[in-house]
């Protein structure tokens, strides 16, 4: 395991992000250290990443629980981002799980793992609360649900953990989720792409306010003990209503899509990585709605960030292709 050291100040409080080089990992990294915390990001060896200065880049082998038990002694968090791409999640997030519950059992330290709606399963009702039962239908949901029962029982053996759930992410960076790779893919021709029913309402999470989000519950003054779930609410918005949204951002109407999906179906035999996201289809035609109350109890000075003003700091890269494709439809008028 390679380490570069973390030359921020020692007194402060230190956050462990494992998987610093991925999607939320990144975010985590970004809103730890800005919060004033010592940071180390642990990233595959060789991976190349961008963390602010100051932040200790740790490269080990998350498979490896002894390499990861070593970057998360002296820690106060270990924040468990390790995300690998659907088709591995069978072999990879068992394994995952076992390094990260024994480095918080040799650590002592609060693990906290950003959690998904795939454990409700497609019979879920159109509110979710921390109380909604879990029936998950999908194998990832499965694999979700095992994974945090694994840390429920940990508690006999003193290990902490917070689940903040969210829906799907609204964010950036093109790391190939919903709404980067679908729904603005075709924003430079004018063109949203909306995966299900446009009537039908779908929890999304913006992504730089769920990371603060998991760095306020961090910070309470009293952590109870225990194994808790906190609901991140995000927007819970139809498609319609997040359309408009792109509009009244883009400044013009916009062409509405849906996903090809029985052709994805035909694929799935041959495509791995499709018929894993075929398997999710039910969550765009499944209505459901985050209910946010406890984290907002435990959080009353959060502010989270207005859906069009996400947009507005999460699109500036599409600025320049969405005003060529404006030219170019303008051209072929």
């Amino acid at each position: 395991m390679a380490q570069q050291p973390n030359t921020a100040p020692q007194n402060r409080r230190t956050a462990l992000v494992l998987g610093g080089g991925g999607r939320f990992g990144c975010a985590a990294v970004a809103a730890f250290d800005e919060a004033g915390w010592n940071v180390r990001a642990f990233v595959r060896p060789g991976r190349r990443v961008q963390c602010p200065a100051g932040v200790g880049i740790v490269e080990g082998d998350a498979f490896d629980a002894d390499a990861v038990t070593a970057a998360a002694l002296g820690v106060d968090v270990i924040v468990h981002a390790l995300n690998p791409p659907y088709p591995r999640w069978r072999h990879d997030v068992p394994r995952h799980t076992k390094s990260v519950l024994a480095a918080a059992h040799a650590s002592g330290t609060t693990v906290m793992i950003p959690g998904s709606v795939y454990n409700y399963g497609a019979g879920m009702p159109e509110t979710l609360c921390e109380e909604t039962p879990h029936h998950p239908t999908t194998r990832k949901g499965a694999l979700r649900e095992s994974m945090e029962q694994a840390f429920r029982e940990a508690v006999d053996d003193g290990i902490h953990t917070v689940v903040l759930r969210a829906g799907d992410f609204i964010e950036a960076e093109k790391t190939g989720n919903w709404f980067d790779t679908y729904v603005v893919g075709k924003l430079d021709v004018g063109v949203a792409v909306y995966p299900g029913p446009l009537d039908r309402v779908h929890a999304w999470a913006y992504l730089p306010d769920m990371v603060r989000a998991m760095v306020g519950l961090a910070e309470r003054a009293e952590h109870p003990s225990g194994f808790e779930t906190f609901n991140f609410e995000g927007y819970n918005i139809t498609g319609d209503e997040l359309v408009a949204a792109l509009e009244s951002w883009a400044g013009r109407p916009l062409k509405k899509r849906g996903m090809p999906w029985l052709a994805m179906r035909a694929m799935t035999p041959f495509a791995r990585l499709i018929r894993e996201v075929v398997e999710m289809r039910y969550l765009w035609s499944t209505p459901h709605a985050i209910n946010g109350a406890r984290l907002s109890e435990a959080m009353p000075g959060f502010l989270p960030t207005p859906l069009p003003e996400a947009l507005r700091r999460m699109l500036p890269k599409l600025s320049a292709r969405v005003a060529q494709g404006t030219t170019a439809l303008v051209s072929a008028s």
